[in-house]
């Protein structure tokens, strides 16, 4: 991990080492005291509900190295051997040791940013990054202004490439992520309508989205998605705005047989993708540069290809042969709650619960429907910040569900009672139930009742605030539901 003196990281935010040795050793960052493991160096933030200040005792009782504080602590604090660092604003501060950390590592840096697949394209692109590379990601969901600093400064020294994933909700608030990260390469997964209360219009997101580029430095590289018309307007834009910068563009896609202008033409390609016999996933070719492999993709959806193919136009343009990605890939698994499948007996789960907005619950809908079962039954929770459109957004789900065949639509939420009206209008049987714990006791009841059975699939699908993880963890711990097989790992938050 990072490693650095007190008295340099005072410097570094401007403060001053007013208790213990300026001499004492750091070695990675923490603003949570619980997750102090020895020799960190604590952030005491405000906040809304609790002061880092009064957690500053016990960040020293787990062995932080130094404490970093904008008020004194009283005569009751114990450094011990730590060091107290005392600056006028401790937020300030992490950003600043942040900026100083950066000018020196890791050497490269690749940041990802999209409506929907940050999180899996990360881990993709670390996997793939890492066959040739040393190589580290951002953990979870640690894509903020407070997220990605402690991903930073938790890094290792000898870091070659890191790859972290930046995240927004509001308008400016990617381009101080970016400016703090210096970004050496810039993904893009997707434009779509989430964070609508704050945003007036999908173009809007995407210049949210853009701002991706302002910590990009001279020659650096931009990978988007040639089939997204917002990421390619992004692309445009750029090239208009810095003309003769030397940043090199590369686009990728699914093939296609109609021909876009060679400006918005992939380079990356995925074609003839096929569903794994008896088992989630695709096989597909990846082409590039006139070479290309197949890749046997373990993760369910084809919107989980899509991810692959960015991570793979990152890393085949970063000098990983064709060959090395779709070995990298060969064993990945879905991350927790991110389209897993679950084999509980004879009935399926498809896990989708981490978060949803109104194009991925779509696409939730359709990848699920491409799985082999004898009935479709949709769990879907509230789409939330959707804005004024959120009703519409919410009835479109539910023309879509029926459409496709979903025999059982299940709303969970105030707004999914849209969702319900629209599914019962196309015909599907419909449920609906106030909050996430009212839908899991009904899961617990029909699992074990044998209502949902053998050749039934279950699709679980909504946003991270209506919790509907528990509707899937209830499934799969009911007795008569005893899981076979289990696709998936841990993985963290899209946004």
């Amino acid at each position: 991990m990072v490693e650095r003196s007190a008295g340099s990281a005072a410097a570094a935010m401007g403060g001053q080492v007013v208790s213990g040795d300026p001499a004492v050793m750091w070695n990675g960052a923490a603003i949570d005291s619980r997750k102090i493991e020895g020799r960190e160096i604590f952030f005491a933030l405000p906040g809304e509900r609790a002061d880092g200040h009064d957690f500053v005792p016990g960040a020293l009782a787990r062995g932080a190295g130094a404490v970093v504080v904008h008020r004194d602590l009283g005569p009751a604090a114990r450094l011990g051997e730590a060091a107290c660092i005392r600056v006028e604003d401790t937020y300030e501060a992490l950003h600043a040791l942040t900026r100083e950390v950066r000018t020196q590592v890791p050497e490269s840096l690749v940041a990802i940013t999209g409506s929907a697949g940050k999180t899996t394209t990360k881990e993709l692109l670390a996997a793939m990054l890492g066959r040739r590379f040393r190589t580290e990601r951002s953990p979870g969901n640690l894509n903020n202004l407070y997220g990605f600093p402690l991903s930073l400064l938790n890094i290792r020294d000898d870091c070659a490439w890191m790859v972290a994933e930046m995240g927004m909700s509001t308008p400016g608030e990617l381009r101080q992520v970016s400016l703090l990260g210096r970004p050496d390469a810039a993904v893009f997964t997707n434009v779509r309508p989430a964070h609508l209360e704050n945003f007036d219009n999908l173009r809007a997101i995407a210049d949210a989205k853009a701002e991706l580029l302002a910590g990009l430095g001279q020659g650096g590289l931009i990978v988007a998605n040639a089939d997204d018309p917002e990421v390619l307007h992004i692309v445009e834009q750029h090239r208009a705005r810095c003309e003769g910068s030397g940043t090199r563009y590369v686009l990728y896609g699914m093939e296609r047989e109609d021909q876009a202008p060679a400006d918005s033409r992939p380079q990356v390609t995925a074609s003839s993708p096929e569903s794994l016999e008896g088992r989630p996933g695709h096989r597909f070719v990846l082409s590039a540069g006139g070479d290309s492999a197949e890749v046997v993709f373990q993760v369910h959806g084809l919107y989980n290809v899509e991810n692959c193919l960015a991570a793979a136009a990152c890393a085949h343009t970063l000098g990983v042969p064709l060959a090395e990605i779709a070995a990298s890939v060969a064993d990945f698994r879905a991350g927790a709650m991110r389209g897993e499948v679950h084999r509980l007996g004879g009935l399926t789960l498809v896990d989708d619960s981490y978060n949803s907005n109104p194009d991925a619950a779509v696409r939730a809908l359709e990848s699920a429907r491409r799985l082999e079962a004898r009935r479709y039954v949709a769990v879907l929770g509230d789409m939330l910040e959707l804005g004024p459109g959120a009703p519409a957004f919410h009835r479109a789900v539910g023309d879509r569900a029926a459409a496709l065949g979903f025999a059982v639509v299940v709303g969970v939420g105030e707004l999914a009672r849209e969702i319900v009206a629209a599914a019962a209008r196309g015909g599907a049987e419909t449920l609906w139930f106030e909050d996430a714990e009212q839908a899991a006791d009904w899961a617990s009841r029909v699992v074990s009742g044998a209502d949902l059975g053998a050749g039934d699939l279950v699709l679980v699908k909504g946003s991270r605030g209506v919790g509907l993880e528990v509707v899937a963890r209830m499934m799969i711990t009911e007795p008569s539901a005893a899981p076979d097989n289990t696709v998936g790992d841990v993985d963290e938050r899209q946004n």
